[in-house]
């Protein structure tokens, strides 16, 4: 049996697992959770708070929490199983009838995205339960700083940034178009109604927040500046400099909420296979 059979016999054994469905399932409360906090959290910006709006605060509000630390590894459990069953669909999915190879290697790409960001967020986690506070800001302009300091660092952190903002960019297109419910079996009714609004202005207002981070990393590369570069809540704080800025961004913070609550519909709604 040649590597890729075996890969592909240990991924169908960890998707016929009903106990680790179940914990890919818990993973998307997990995200709704921490949209819900990074909701509020740029909201109160929005209000004139002098606060930070990214995950690395969030992790550290709940680890402030009662019973934070118990809450940290919960969410680390339930975000780094969801990013494993993506990467175990991404081994599993077959060509679509008619569907061009290269769809499928997209789709596989998009799985494999998740994974890195459901996986990150789930050590962010756990580093956090071990004491790490971490900051996101300043990790992503020290990073900054050091690729535009080497050879080809620049050419790097400007592909970054353009995969970030391709990355916002499919966000919205994903919210405009509704094509998020490819992935899910929604109720008919008020219900699936509702949840269908709150995915379309989550995903719109995430997709909006994405695309910020990858022109603050572009500009970045563009003016040799690692101080421009930024996460969410260097997305959150340019947008507040605008032109109405605290009810744009009171604005994402909303759709942030939104994106939190339909996240928490999605793990009782999501179909798990994407093939």
């Amino acid at each position: 049996m040649g590597a890729a059979s075996e890969a592909r016999s240990a991924a169908r054994a960890v998707e016929d697992a009903e106990w680790f469905r179940v914990l890919a399932r818990s993973g998307y409360v997990a995200n709704g959770v921490v949209h819900l906090i990074l909701g509020v959290l740029t909201l109160a910006i929005a209000l004139g708070s002098d606060g930070a709006s990214d995950q690395t605060v969030v992790f550290k509000a709940i680890a402030a929490a009662p019973l934070g630390f118990a809450g940290l590894w919960a969410l680390t459990v339930a975000l780094s199983a969801l990013g494993i069953w993506q990467l175990v669909q991404s081994v599993l999915m077959r060509r679509r009838g008619d569907e061009m190879r290269l769809a499928v290697w997209g789709r596989r790409l998009g799985a494999v995205g998740q994974a890195v960001i459901f996986l990150a967020l789930g050590l962010i986690s756990a580093a956090v339960a071990l004491g790490a506070r971490p900051d996101a800001e300043e990790t992503t302009e020290d990073l900054s700083s050091v690729l535009l300091d080497i050879w080809g660092g620049a050419v790097v952190l400007a592909l970054t940034g353009l995969g970030v903002g391709i990355g916002g960019i499919a966000f919205v297109v994903m919210g405009v178009r509704r094509s998020f419910e490819n992935r899910m079996t929604l109720p008919d009714g008020r219900l699936g109604t509702t949840v269908r609004l709150l995915g379309v202005v989550g995903f719109l207002a995430k997709g909006i927040a994405l695309t910020i981070v990858g022109i603050l990393l572009l500009a970045a590369t563009v003016t040799a500046d690692a101080d421009v570069a930024g996460g969410l809540d260097g997305a959150v704080q340019a947008l507040f400099r605008l032109a109405l800025g605290p009810f744009l961004v009171a604005a994402v913070g909303v759709g942030l909420l939104c994106y939190g609550v339909f996240s928490m519909f999605r793990a009782r709604y999501a179909r798990l296979t994407w093939r």
